[in-house]
């Protein structure tokens, strides 16, 4: 039985050596990351090792980084109820790659994979029912991407003409998306103009 996480570390770096390609201890959890193509030898180890003993998968994660050569990420979250651990596997590939299902490890992970299949197009070999599970039917792009628009690809109305819902193609431009980070009680910079041309306006 694994005491502590910094065991945990050590254990893995010493039973997954060639597979480990870094390791990160953080708010009392490690995180590994390692190649897609090594996925499921290191979650079988993970889950069958009697000194690991993840035998639940909590959630998968994925990550964009649309600027990068390997733009997805994703992050496996597995706990130990045992060893009251837990740890997180991250994976970096490129958009047209595909991933391994852990389905046949973890059941629970239908779901959660359709859930990143659905939220940013990322694909999972030998998965046994990949279609989007929170967009609807005939939804175009993923919304979790970086460029996706902010409204959508399409809008959704009821057509009272056509007596049914129909999909429409947004109209709205959005040739640059801008952040505003100004702190809410000094005002964004769109109230600050207005606020200096009511000034200038009681001045003249």
């Amino acid at each position: 039985m694994l005491k502590n996480v910094q065991t945990l570390e050590r254990t893995i770096n010493s039973e997954l050596s060639s597979k480990i390609k870094n390791s990160i201890l953080e708010n009392d959890e490690l995180l590994i990351e390692i190649n897609f193509q090594d996925l499921i030898e290191v979650v079988q180890f993970l889950k069958s090792n009697e000194k690991c003993k993840f035998r639940q998968l909590i959630d998968i994660a994925g990550v964009d980084y649309p600027d990068e050569e390997k733009r997805f990420q994703l992050v496996y979250l597995f706990l130990s109820h045992e060893n009251n651990l837990r740890i997180k596997i991250l994976l970096k590939f490129e958009s047209n790659q595909t991933i391994i299902s852990l389905t046949k490890i973890f059941p629970s992970a239908n779901w959660m994979e359709r859930e990143v299949f659905d939220m940013y197009g990322i694909k999972f070999k030998n998965h046994p029912d990949l279609r989007r599970i929170l967009t609807d039917y005939g939804f175009k792009g993923h919304p979790l991407r970086k460029d996706f628009p902010l409204t959508g690809f399409n809008e959704v109305r009821y057509s009272e003409k056509e007596k049914k819902v129909i999909y429409e193609p947004v109209k709205l431009e959005q040739n640059y998306r801008n952040f505003d980070f100004e702190s809410p009680w000094e005002g964004t910079d769109y109230l600050k103009q207005v606020k200096n041309a009511e000034k200038d306006g009681k001045k003249n």
